[in-house]
């Protein structure tokens, strides 16, 4: 528990953006898998439409640092790459 009231301040942050940081990785998650439905269903213009809400959300996922940059960069292009291979 905290002792200072400086740190009971940092415990209070500390769990609202515990809280935001969950409601945007479930957000990307949910968008990474409209993408690969739309992937597994073979329509590419739908997977290609959602696969800009997806990187967008995985772009802020980053930008906050909540996920490296790499790993959305990686995500975002196997996810374009697969669009991509549709026919």
């Amino acid at each position: 528990m905290a002792n200072h009231k400086s740190s009971e301040k940092r415990a209070k942050q500390d769990i609202k953006k515990n809280l935001a940081n969950k409601v945007n990785e479930s957000k990307t998650k949910t968008a990474v898998k409209k993408v690969r439905d739309a992937i597994t269903a073979g329509d590419k213009k739908a997977a290609a439409a959602v696969l800009k809400t997806a990187q967008a959300e995985l772009r802020k996922l980053a930008k906050t640092g909540v996920i490296k940059a790499n790993t959305a960069a990686r995500k975002t292009s196997r996810l374009a790459s697969q669009i991509n291979n549709l026919k």
